[in-house]
């Protein structure tokens, strides 16, 4: 029996089929259309937590201005974050780490051919407004004063720190302090400061560290020069030799280390990297952004945030 069109019903069932599947295949195809215009309008940015003030600050309008994209971040520890963009659990299109080994991991791993040196900064202790060695910490560089790392001795002083198995800052302190032994002539420094390496009662998430100062809940914590500031809050700037801050004394600053989970650390010069992530969702974007870092509009930024210029420091490679 035929159809007045003269289309058997059969084929005319299978043409409807087809218009189905064609009609469907347009819907998949506009959506994933829209999906990668959409991916074009971001920028998907893991970052160093020590960097949030500046990334979602001053960075983020100037990309959004300069650029016309919309900057997505994600700030936490760079060896957590290098674990999981590792691992492909995480896939930004830029990197940005702070020191040399966390990137090492991403590069080693095949997700990124090159890193660009960006900024540099120090290790500060930071101390809470409101806490109640305020006073003392304001007159430790006073002559004469009870010293810094005298009023972290003290009892029932509240210090915070980052955990050194995810984060660099919380390495950094150990070898700060290490090198402070040193400088001052005070074997058991690192021990009555810190207690045991991995010491639950000081340890933070680092985004939360020095939010946990401005509202007194910790009296001390480490911190990178660049952190303090944005927030308001006070710091002590230390001598050269331990601050892990120049690159000339990168060499007596690696004569300390630490062992954690069996693999030995030494220190590392405090140099800001990033990197475009090979499989970038906004390639072109990534590029360009990390190419603008290193210019002077972002590093005019960088400066007014206390980040110090990379010049000298090399690039990495894969």
């Amino acid at each position: 029996m035929k159809h007045t069109d003269g289309l058997t019903f059969p084929r005319l069932a299978a043409l409807k089929h087809l218009g189905g599947f064609i009609l469907g295949a347009g819907l998949v195809w506009t959506g994933a259309a829209a999906a990668l215009a959409e991916s074009k309008k971001t920028l998907e940015v893991a970052y160093a937590g020590s960097m949030g003030s500046l990334m979602e600050g001053p960075i983020k309008d100037a990309v959004a201005e300069r650029f016309g994209i919309e900057l997505h971040g994600r700030a936490q520890g760079s060896n957590a974050l290098a674990r999981l963009i590792e691992g492909e659990t995480l896939r930004p299109d830029v990197f940005i780490s702070v020191t040399p080994s966390p990137m090492q991991i991403v590069l080693q791993a095949g997700k990124a051919i090159t890193a660009e040196p960006i900024a540099k900064t120090e290790m500060v202790i930071a101390y809470s407004p409101v806490g109640q060695f305020e006073s003392r910490f304001a007159e430790a560089q006073k002559p004469g004063s009870m010293a810094w790392w005298q009023i972290l001795e003290q009892p029932g002083i509240r210090f915070g720190r980052t955990d050194p198995s995810t984060d660099p800052q919380g390495r950094n302190i150990i070898f700060t302090l290490r090198l402070a032994a040193q400088y001052y002539s005070q074997p058991d420094l690192v021990t009555r400061v810190l207690g045991d390496v991995i010491n639950q009662n000081q340890i933070f998430p680092e985004p939360t560290v020095l939010a946990r100062l401005q509202a007194g809940e910790l009296d001390a914590s480490s911190a990178y020069r660049v952190q303090p500031a944005p927030l308001k809050l006070p710091y002590i700037r230390l001598p050269e030799a331990i601050n892990l801050g120049s690159d000339s004394l990168a060499a007596e600053y690696a004569k300390v280390s630490m062992t954690l989970e069996g693999k030995v650390f030494h220190p590392e010069p405090l140099v800001y990297y990033a990197a475009v992530l090979k499989d970038a969702n906004n390639p072109a974007a990534a590029e360009n952004f990390v190419d603008w870092l290193g210019k002077d509009e972002a590093q005019e930024i960088f400066r007014r945030y206390d980040y110090d210029s990379a010049a000298g420091a090399k690039p990495l490679r894969a």
